[in-house]
């Protein structure tokens, strides 16, 4: 990867379905994998895409810590983000099921965005969402849950499954109102430059169905064709490098 902080520039520029399209033509994994299920929405949908490397944790709040090792805390975890290629975006598992109490609130989210962390995903809850709003910190959840009840860390660091997505430290994530994908590291510099090619071949069929005015299949299946041909170009392109 480039300059980190270049790169997250660049693809934050980006929704995330145009993210996952480009990711597509490199053919480095299953079209049915790599992203988020429909159990982790975003909170605030409005927000710009949210782009960084995955802090990991789990989570639990169904009972108060018994001791031990595996219990971590959040200085524990905010001192991980040195180690990281750029910004962190907290991952969290919440290992209750159903989930029991909120992850997050207003208090963590403003701690984790004072030490540069660009947002927080979790399978779990959250809570004090008008006070995350207003910090404009993006947040994606599976539920919104008004106590905070005994939460307590586990395993800082370690890999975490949220959303049917095994995420690792220091993956890189991107997140928008359409959801969560992970971007593979060696390929990012290059979904960033490929993803205005791609949007701008989308504007060839795109550009005919809204312009006003009656509409022929035939001239739409030119124009299709067209998009297909540019797109398999892009595909020959990134599979050459």
């Amino acid at each position: 990867m480039n300059s980190p902080q270049q790169t997250i520039d660049k693809l934050s520029q980006f929704d995330t379905p145009t993210i996952c399209n480009v990711i597509e033509l490199f053919e480095v994994r299953p079209r049915n994998v790599g992203y988020m299920n429909h159990r982790v929405q975003a909170q605030f949908p409005e927000f710009a895409p949210m782009v960084g490397f995955a802090s990991t944790a789990q989570f639990r709040s169904d009972a108060p810590p018994a001791g031990g090792d595996a219990y971590g805390s959040i200085q524990a975890q905010l001192e991980t983000f040195a180690a990281l290629p750029g910004p962190p975006v907290i991952v969290f598992q919440d290992v209750d099921d159903p989930a029991v109490a909120a992850v997050f609130g207003e208090v963590m989210c403003s701690t984790y965005q004072g030490f540069g962390a660009r947002g927080l995903v979790t399978n779990g809850g959250g809570r004090d969402l008008e006070q995350v709003r207003a910090l404009g910190f993006p947040v994606f959840t599976g539920s919104t849950i008004c106590s905070h009840a005994y939460c307590h860390m586990l395993h800082i660091g370690l890999p975490v499954r949220v959303g049917g997505l095994m995420v690792n430290q220091g993956d890189l994530l991107h997140g928008d109102a359409n959801g969560v994908t992970n971007i593979p590291c060696d390929i990012a510099d290059e979904v960033a430059d490929v993803a205005g090619e791609f949007i701008a071949a989308e504007e060839i069929v795109m550009s005919y169905v809204k312009t006003p005015g009656e509409k022929q299949i035939a001239e739409y299946s030119q124009r299709l064709s067209e998009f297909k041909a540019v797109v398999s170009q892009l595909q020959q392109r990134v599979a050459r490098k």
